[in-house]
C-alpha cells in the first residue's frame, strides 16, 4: 500500500550519559530532502543521520530537531582562573584609591571579567554517541513511518474510489459515441430531404457521408487506452515501493487521452461526461501530491 509523505515521529533516550531527544516532521516534495538541527559539535553525524534516514523513506522534505544532552555523570567542568581574579581585583582597587573612590568590588563582578572562568568540556567521542542517537532516531523514524502507512492508507482509498467514478464515466463516453454518430447520420438525412423536399434518392451518399464523420470522432484507441491505464493505476496503488512518480505519469497520459477526447467529441453529452472525468482526474492529481 502506498505511503504518504505528511507525517511525524518522535523519541527519546537516556542512557550512558546522554539523553537524546529526537523529532522529525515530514511534508511531500519531489525528492528526498533531508534537514537536520543538530549542536555544532555533533555535526560530522549529519550523514550518518542521513543514510540512516534512506533506509525508511524515499521521499519527502523532513525536519529533523536533535537535541543531545550530557547527564551529570557527562558534566562540563568549570575551570576559574584565580590568579587573573585576583589580578583584576588588584587593579581596580589600585584604580579606585587613585580616583579616591569606593572600589566596592563584588565577586560576581570578578567573575564577569574575561577568561575568569571558563566551562570545559572532554573532548566527546563521536563513536560513543552515535550508538544512543541511532536508536532515538530509528525509534523516531518507526513512528513517522507508522504514521505516513495510515495517512497513506487513507489517501489511496480515496483515490481508488475516483478511479471507479472515472471508469464509468469512460464506460459512459464508449456507449455514448456510437449513438453520436447514429444521431448525426439521422440528423443529415432529415436535413437533406427537407431540402429537397422527398426521401432520398441515394443513400449511398448518406453512408459515405456518415463513414467520413466516423472517423473524425472514433474514440476507441483513447477508451482502450484509458482502461488500461486505469488497470494499472489500481495496481500500482496496491503496491508497498514508492509510486508517486509512476502514479503521477499515469495520470498526465489518462489527462491527455480525455483532452484527446474532448477535441474529437461534437456532442454536449459527451462534453459534460469529459468535463466530470478531468475535475476527478485533477482531485486524483491532487491526492498524489503527498503519496512517496
Amino acid at each position: 500500500m502506498a505511503n504518504s509523505m505528511t507525517g511525524y515521529g518522535q523519541a527519546q533516550i537516556n542512557r550512558s550519559g546522554y539523553q537524546i531527544s529526537c523529532e522529525v516532521r515530514s511534508v511531500n516534495h519531489r525528492y528526498l530532502d533531508t534537514n537536520i538541527r543538530i549542536a555544532r559539535r555533533y555535526a560530522l553525524l549529519e550523514d550518518n543521520i542521513k543514510d540512516e534516514v534512506k533506509k525508511y523513506v524515499s521521499r519527502g522534505r523532513l525536519e529533523f530537531t536533535i537535541n543531545i544532552e550530557k547527564t551529570e555523570a557527562k558534566a562540563r567542568n568549570l575551570k576559574v582562573d584565580k590568579d587573573l581574579a585576583i589580578t583584576y581585583y588588584r587593579y581596580l582597587k589600585e584604580i579606585a584609591d587613585e580616583v579616591n573612590i569606593s572600589p566596592q568590588i563584588k565577586v560576581i563582578d570578578l567573575f564577569r571579567l574575561p577568561e575568569v572562568f571558563t566551562l570545559e568540556e572532554d573532548v566527546e567521542d563521536l563513536e560513543e554517541v552515535w550508538p544512543i542517537l541511532s536508536i532515538a532516531l530509528n525509534q523516531a523514524m518507526e513512528s513517522l513511518v507508522t504514521m505516513r502507512i495510515r495517512e497513506g492508507e487513507y489517501l489511496v482509498q480515496d483515490m481508488l474510489q475516483r478511479t471507479s467514478l472515472l471508469e464509468n464515466m469512460v464506460d459512459a463516453l464508449e456507449k455514448r459515441s456510437p449513438q453520436v454518430l447514429k444521431e448525426h447520420t439521422d440528423k443529415l438525412r432529415q436535413r437533406i430531404i427537407d431540402l429537397l423536399g422527398h426521401e432520398l434518392p441515394d443513400e449511398n451518399r448518406i453512408y459515405q457521408e456518415a463513414a467520413l464523420y466516423a472517423d473524425r470522432i472514433n474514440i476507441t484507441e483513447e477508451i482502450v487506452r484509458l482502461q488500461s491505464h486505469i488497470q494499472h493505476f489500481r495496481q500500482l496503488l496496491q503496491e508497498k515501493d514508492a509510486i508517486g512518480r509512476k502514479c503521477d505519469f499515469l495520470v498526465q497520459e489518462m489527462f491527455r487521452e480525455i483532452n484527446t477526447i474532448a477535441s474529437k467529441a461534437n456532442d454536449y453529452e459527451m462534453a459534460h461526461i469529459v468535463v466530470e472525468a478531468k475535475a476527478e482526474l485533477e482531485k486524483i492529481r491532487e491526492q498524489l501530491q503527498n503519496i512517496e
